[in-house]
């Protein structure tokens, strides 16, 4: 079993968004993203699905060329391959769940 509190520990960054692993299991990577309100990550894609989660805050979730407002407790599911981005509306606390192929790293640069 693994247990974390995504509430916990938060520490943000004033210059770029805060983005830690949380842990990971045999087939994802659970990921904290922390964003000050106007903080922002550039439009990007990942080959498999993923899963956002907004923990806390407002994000505007870019996809497709249309905006989608996210609040806390919204749970989306995105097919891979599929170009978005994503601005904190207000400070924020996203949860990420990549697959285990994908790469944290990937994530880190496109959080500017």
């Amino acid at each position: 079993m693994k247990k974390i509190n995504l509430l916990q520990d938060l520490t943000y960054n004033l210059k770029k968004v805060a983005i830690s692993v949380l842990f990971e299991t045999d087939f994802t990577k659970e990921i904290r993203i922390l964003f000050k309100q106007g903080q922002s990550m550039n439009k990007h894609q990942t080959p498999y699905p993923i899963t956002v989660e907004i923990v806390k805050g407002e994000i505007d979730f870019g996809v497709a060329d249309e905006i989608f407002h996210l609040e806390t407790g919204d749970l989306v599911a995105l097919d891979g391959d599929v170009p978005h981005d994503l601005n904190a509306k207000a400070d924020s606390i996203v949860r990420l769940t990549l697959s285990k192929q994908d790469s944290v790293q990937r994530v880190k640069n496109v959080g500017i």
